[in-house]
């Protein structure tokens, strides 16, 4: 964990959130600036900056995490009708927290991306 990153705060209790799912691996809260009606962060509890950052050793975390996806979007009732999962890497993307993590989109028809 890193003592300045809001997530890894989040993570620890430091900072409260409205948590919608909690594992041993990962932490899943809404977007404090929603992009759609649902948008939700999944967040592995171990810190790793960015994508870029990830190890051979972190793949374990990486299934978890879309393990993780596939479960709550079956709990908030969008896995049938569709959602997106992103994942920003570094600022010219839009990361603006340095703590891997994959936004789930849905709830609405989201515009094609090819």
């Amino acid at each position: 964990m890193s003592k300045d990153c809001i997530f890894c705060k989040i993570i620890k209790g430091d900072i409260p959130t409205d948590k919608i799912y909690e594992d041993e691996n990962v932490v899943a809260f809404n977007d404090i600036n929603p992009k759609s009606p649902t948008h939700i962060l999944v967040v592995p509890k171990k810190h790793v900056a960015s994508l870029n950052e990830v190890k051979p050793d972190d793949m374990n975390m990486i299934l978890h995490v879309f393990d993780a996806i596939k479960k709550i979007t079956a709990k908030q009732g969008i896995a049938e009708d569709g959602y997106r999962v992103i994942v920003n890497t570094n600022r010219a993307s839009g990361q603006e927290v340095f703590h891997i993590h994959f936004h789930i989109m849905g709830g609405r028809q989201l515009g094609g991306m090819g």
